[in-house]
């Protein structure tokens, strides 16, 4: 996909209303961080488009240091990217910079989860239990005839999938492992409709549960990449 030619936006605004930060400025700027995440990756704000500080503060109902603070943190997710220094944009996509995330992912899921399974424990073990069955009773579509992302559904999946390696000893890797899930699902996005219902996604988890459940690393690693593959094959063509 070609990168969009976007232009550098000036994003001065009016400081003279501007007061000193309010107690709990952390948390607002927290939540809205949320919530922009939560927009990008959804799709809500799309690939590419400019994100202009005053409408930002307009939309999310928030002052521009939060904005701006939130915008700055999403650069390290590299859902954002800095215009120039000058202002901020959308991440693009392109079918190049998906293929290196998916290859990326799997190297460093299928480490994570071999170090998981061998430092497994009866916690660990009823913890993947417990995500598995919570993920399985949540439908992956919010209409049942046609695809609607189920904002429930993907919480519970990311928490099976980020269960599954949370064994691993590396909190550093769990925080690279987790920005890449996150990359992931806006491209997941684009696939969802043509993806949905063609795939049984309920067995795919259950066959990966299972594999790492008996101790069979290499099977659990072989069912997880394949799964990921999957998923890219749907994204690759929607892109």
């Amino acid at each position: 996909m070609p990168t969009k030619n976007l232009d550098a936006i000036d994003v001065t605004v009016d400081r003279s209303s501007e007061t000193d930060a309010p107690i709990g400025a952390e948390s607002i700027t927290s939540r809205t961080y949320a919530r922009l995440k939560h927009d990008i990756i959804a799709g809500k704000l799309t690939p590419g488009l400019k994100l202009k500080i005053e409408s930002l503060r307009r939309d999310y109902d928030v002052g521009t240091s939060p904005i701006r603070e939130a915008l700055s943190l999403l650069t390290s997710d590299h859902l954002v990217e800095r215009i120039d220094q000058r202002g901020f944009r959308v991440a693009d996509v392109s079918d190049a910079e998906f293929s290196e995330l998916l290859r990326t992912r799997c190297w460093l899921e299928e480490r994570a989860l071999r170090e998981s399974m061998g430092n497994a424990t009866p916690e660990w073990e009823e913890r993947v239990v417990l995500a598995s069955y919570r993920l399985s009773r949540i439908p992956r579509s919010e209409s049942a005839t046609h695809f609607v992302a189920n904002d429930s559904w993907e919480g519970a999946h990311r928490h099976f999938h980020m269960t599954l390696i949370s064994e691993c000893g590396s909190s550093i890797l769990l925080r690279f492992c987790g920005q890449l899930y996150d990359q992931n699902i806006r491209y997941r996005q684009i696939s969802g409709a043509s993806a949905y219902p063609k795939r049984n996604i309920v067995a795919e988890h259950d066959a990966i549960r299972d594999a790492v459940l008996s101790g069979h690393a290499d099977l659990a690693c072989k069912l997880l990449i394949d799964h990921y593959t999957q998923t890219g094959k749907f994204v690759s063509f929607a892109l």
